[in-house]
């Protein structure tokens, strides 16, 4: 595989791999990233697959590829075991980490996840979002829904042009199956600690989808709802989203 585009915030000892949404790169966490605890955690943020420094770089863009360029990363780093963040998408490729090499994870925390199997849209639903990879009206009206349609509109733009400007048209078109569609719920182990992170404000992935999911699988998983935050509470609520972050993972600093 090509080199895996990431950049690193910390030098703690404690590896934490984080993992981008549909609507990102590995810099969609940049207001989280001054308030990060550097000297107990080494945060890597890595591009997947057609998004960012890897924009131009083809692939099957499925979670099962996102997982194992992360691993493939790790190896690279020589990262024997790590915990993982992940947003929206990037939720459910931690949770395929986890499946594929389950004991070199700590720890998960899922940010406003997409759990793997749990969405079922309908037919309109999914016109729009395979619309979104052309469109940045398109992309600015579900930002503007999955937000709770309370943010200011000057940063509704800003994230749509970002997304369009930071992942291949290609690439998040490919995604939007991936994410929908994968089910790998039967594989799941269910071991690993997990925290759920979701925002009150999100209308789609919220408590009673995470209920059904992640809470019906992990044994040891624990839901935090963060106030006054959509689906991009890194966007909304960064310090409250360190917070609970750190809060969680600082319980697994050794391996």
């Amino acid at each position: 595989m090509p080199t895996t585009t990431f950049h690193r915030v910390g030098t703690g000892a404690h590896p934490v791999l984080v993992l981008h949404g549909w609507f990102g790169d590995a810099h969609a966490f940049e207001p989280i990233e001054p308030w990060l605890s550097g000297e107990a955690f080494s945060y890597l943020f890595m591009d997947c697959r057609g998004y960012g420094g890897m924009r131009g770089v083809p692939g099957d863009y499925t979670i099962d590829e996102i997982a194992n360029d992360a691993l493939t990363l790790a190896d690279t780093l020589g990262i024997a075991t790590f915990s993982l963040v992940g947003h929206s998408m990037g939720g459910m490729a931690i949770e395929r980490i986890a499946v594929l090499a389950p004991d070199r994870v700590r720890a998960l925390v899922a940010v406003a996840p997409v759990p793997c199997g749990g969405i079922a849209y309908d037919s309109p639903a999914r016109q729009v979002l395979e619309a979104a990879a052309g469109s940045v009206s398109i992309r600015r009206g579900i930002i503007d829904r999955s937000t709770g349609g309370r943010l200011p509109a000057a940063w509704l733009d800003w994230k749509a042009q970002y997304s369009m400007a930071h992942a291949s048209p290609e690439a998040f078109a490919a995604y939007f199956p991936a994410w929908a569609d994968t089910d790998f719920s039967m594989e799941i182990i269910g071991r690993h600690p997990v925290k759920v992170l979701i925002g009150e404000h999100d209308p789609v992935f919220n408590a009673a989808l995470m209920d059904r999911t992640y809470l019906h699988r992990y044994r040891q998983a624990t839901l935090e709802v963060l106030e006054n935050a959509g689906h991009y509470p890194m966007n909304e609520t960064p310090l409250a989203l360190v917070a609970a972050i750190e809060r969680f993972l600082v319980k697994f600093a050794e391996a």
